[in-house]
């Protein structure tokens, strides 16, 4: 199977730009997840056929969101990890299939000068607690309890660099947002709960590859990026991975889709 994951910085932007239908159709995923989609619903029609729609909206307009687009019907579908409060920026659309759950992710940036970094600790011990929950067959009281433990594909953007060799220039960054060491001890940890990050396990010492570029300074011409993308899974699905992808040649947001192909 394909997936495809793309932090799209506004989905009706983007849409006017003519460019992500070609994008969704090239890559062709089995399943495609955006993050950032900025819209409430009705606010956009998309026009995908053979594909079923899912959307997670925030509370505020103009602001977070996430969606999912899948060619197989999922048994259900969960809006948020089952917390009132940490749910109401539609960062979380995850799709149960009968032998995986998917989970497309918007983590919450800690902003400038960590100002949001008590939100951010919290969102990353929530997350990591709902993914293991998925993969142990333990759901949020708002799912269908129907569930046994299985594989967990995650995707989306983590909004953190998770080593040195992950962003252009780790020193002058050290300790700002998206590379702070309780950032990136957070991911560490998501990924000592049991889950292997698929880029990194098939390249682990590939320098230059990013899926985010500031607006700012030419920083995508200089490929002055960070990867902040990502696709993870469970660790008793690492051995099916089959080719793990970053498509810095797709334009039209300031991040780029990363994608996985695993035999499922």
């Amino acid at each position: 199977m394909r997936f495809v994951s793309w932090n799209v910085n506004g989905l009706r932007a983007i849409l006017k730009k003519e460019q992500f239908y070609d994008v969704f159709f090239a890559l062709n995923a089995d399943i495609f997840a955006l993050q950032e989609t900025k819209m409430q619903e009705g606010q956009a029609t998309l026009e995908l056929p053979g594909y079923y729609q899912y959307f997670s909206y925030a509370e505020a307009k103009g602001y977070s969101g996430t969606a999912v687009f899948s060619k197989q019907e999922p048994l259900q579908v969960l809006h948020g990890l089952g917390n009132d409060y940490l749910d109401r920026e539609g960062r979380i659309t995850a799709l149960e299939f009968p032998n995986f759950w998917f989970v497309d992710v918007y983590t919450p940036n800690a902003q400038d000068g960590l100002k949001r970094i008590d939100h951010r600790m919290e969102w990353d011990d929530a997350f990591r607690e709902f993914c293991v929950g998925l993969s142990c067959g333990s759901l949020p009281a708002s799912a269908e309890q129907s569930s046994k433990p299985k594989g967990v594909i995650m995707c989306g953007d983590f909004n953190v660099a998770h080593e040195e060799i992950d962003l252009k220039n780790p020193g002058p960054n050290r300790g700002n947002a998206g590379f702070s060491d309780e950032e990136r001890g957070k991911f560490s940890a998501l990924l000592d709960a049991g889950f292997t990050d698929t880029f990194r396990s098939l390249y682990p010492d590939l320098t230059g590859a990013y899926s985010w570029w500031s607006y700012r300074m030419k920083a995508r011409e200089r490929n002055a990026g960070w990867r902040i993308d990502y696709f993870l899974v469970s660790n008793d699905l690492a051995d099916r991975i089959q080719s793990a992808s970053i498509f810095s040649e797709v334009y039209g947001s300031d991040h780029c889709p990363v994608g996985l192909d695993i035999d499922l």
